[in-house]
């Protein structure tokens, strides 16, 4: 999402310095006159620093005596609010905009001004940002479409059982959709209504009406997702790799963690993989329990329901991928990708037998118990698009 608030703030400048002769560049961070990127190293003595684009280059960043440093707050868009900085302010982990001739083979450029956004104030952006999703979104499965309206409806999945939210969309509402090749909540691309298909994942900003089963958007994210649920059979923290049996389909897969998938573990409910309070990912005593069943309250709430178990997972201790144990069940959620054995995580959750277990639907009397992962594919979750 860091990407997401600098390309924002500084789109107008950009749009000045592109000139046409670096438009087939394979990175759009690297510019014939800019290029845009995290902070890796700095070398004072040397005067140089390194970044690396969204995209994975490495450019080599020379600095002079002439080179003037500019810090811009994310949100701002014009250089006119950006204030005056020194070498010294800079810290690996900010965001710049290193101007200059971009060498032709794009790995160096020397710098006649730096604009940054430092992390701390990144982070704090991206925080305010999450609350308001949290504290004024939505989330849901797609299950109905009326272009002539341009209503969507989704399944709303709350403690207390599944709802049908029905969410109009206009002209004016901002709407995104996760790219497939793509795991990051800020690289959805602009989209329209007609993208939409009936099993995407939505997630909504916007407020709640007089209906509690009706949602007004400013913005609309959504993508189309797999999500399975399976048992680790093997774990390759170098590489990132953990091997699973699926528990639907009985299909070995790979599942691949990138610094950007979100893990999490769900812990008090029991089960194996649990975790014991306090434990690595188990969060505090209480974190992960049930939720208690509250007392109402609109779609952004959770709806007239219950709490939204959205919510709840999105409120789960972090963990990492050491903290992912041999037998641990998992869900795990990913785009859909070109081989259908391996899975690209966006979101993961480790010890989820207890919550397999809450979405499985309920067998009738004389009827064998169902698939543990036979609620996934219609709990109205909404495992795929993260938060900001």
């Amino acid at each position: 999402m860091r990407k997401f608030f600098f390309a924002a703030a500084i789109g107008l400048i950009t749009l000045a310095l592109s000139p046409v002769s670096f438009a087939q560049t394979t990175d759009p961070n690297i510019a014939a006159k800019y290029a845009i990127g995290e902070i890796k190293s700095i070398d004072a003595a040397a005067k140089q620093m390194t970044i690396k684009t969204d995209a994975g280059s490495m450019v080599t960043v020379s600095l002079s005596d002439k080179t003037t440093y500019k810090k811009l707050a994310p949100g701002e868009k014009a250089l006119t609010n950006a204030t005056d900085v020194t070498f010294a302010d800079l810290a690996e982990g900010d965001r710049v905009m290193a101007r200059g001739t971009v060498s032709e083979d794009r790995k160096s450029v020397p710098a006649v001004q730096v604009i940054v956004m430092t992390k701390g104030d990144l982070a704090k952006k991206q925080e305010a940002e999450r609350l308001e999703w949290r504290r004024r979104g939505i989330l849901g499965v797609i299950t109905a479409l009326k272009p002539e309206s341009k209503e969507i409806t989704i399944s709303n999945r709350t403690v207390a059982g599944t709802q049908a939210v029905v969410i109009p969309v206009s002209d004016n509402t901002e709407m995104r959709r996760y790219a497939p090749d793509s795991i990051k909540f800020g690289d959805a691309k602009p989209s329209n209504f007609g993208e939409l298909k009936v099993g995407d994942q939505l997630r909504a900003l916007g407020e709640r009406t007089e209906d509690p089963l009706r949602f007004k958007p400013e913005k609309v994210v959504t993508g189309s997702f797999r999500t399975v649920g399976g048992v680790v059979t093997a774990i390759d923290p170098a590489t990132g790799e953990i091997k699973i049996n699926e528990l639907e389909k009985k299909h070995p897969l790979t599942i691949v963690v990138k610094n950007d998938s979100v893990l999490r573990r769900f812990s008090g409910m029991g089960g194996p993989g649990g975790g014991a309070p306090g434990a690595a990912g188990g969060g505090q005593p209480g974190q992960g329990a049930p939720p208690a069943r509250p007392q109402g309250g609109g779609p952004g709430g959770g709806g007239p329901g219950g709490r939204n178990i959205n919510d709840m997972l999105d409120r789960l201790p972090t963990i990492s991928i050491a903290d992912v144990k041999v037998g641990d069940t998992i869900i795990v959620s990913s785009t859909q990708g070109v081989d259908p054995t391996r899975l690209t995580a966006i979101s993961l959750v480790a010890g989820a037998d207890a919550l397999l277990a809450m979405l499985a639907p309920r067998p009738q009397p004389g009827q064998a118990a169902p698939n543990p992962a036979a609620g996934l594919g219609s709990s109205g979750i909404s495992f795929g698009i993260g938060l900001p």
